[in-house]
C-alpha cells in the first residue's frame, strides 16, 4: 500500500485490536473508518481508570535503597499505541 500523501511505503501495526497504517517515509498515520472513534473511546476509558494503589514504602527511619523508580502512566493513547 502506498501513502496517499508522499507515495511512500505504508506499514500496518495492530495495537489493542486497531489496525493503524503508518508511512515509513513521512511517518503519517492513517486510520480506516471508525478507528479514530475506537481510539478515542479507548483513551477515555484509559484515563477514567483509577490509578494503581501505591506500593508500600519503607517505614520512617528504615534504610532504603536509593531513588524510587516506579512506573508512570503514559499521558496519551499515542504513547500507548507505539510502546512495546
Amino acid at each position: 500500500m502506498q501513502c496517499p500523501k508522499c507515495r511512500g511505503n505504508m506499514r500496518t501495526y495492530e495495537r489493542n485490536g486497531v489496525h493503524i497504517e503508518q508511512c515509513d517515509n513521512c511517518r503519517g498515520i492513517f486510520l480506516d473508518y471508525g478507528e479514530l472513534e475506537t481510539l478515542t473511546r479507548m483513551e477515555t476509558q484509559y484515563h477514567a481508570a483509577p490509578p494503581p494503589p501505591p506500593a508500600p514504602g519503607p517505614a520512617w527511619g528504615a534504610p532504603h535503597g536509593g531513588y524510587h523508580h516506579g512506573h508512570h502512566r503514559q499521558r496519551s493513547w499515542v504513547g500507548m499505541l507505539f510502546s512495546t
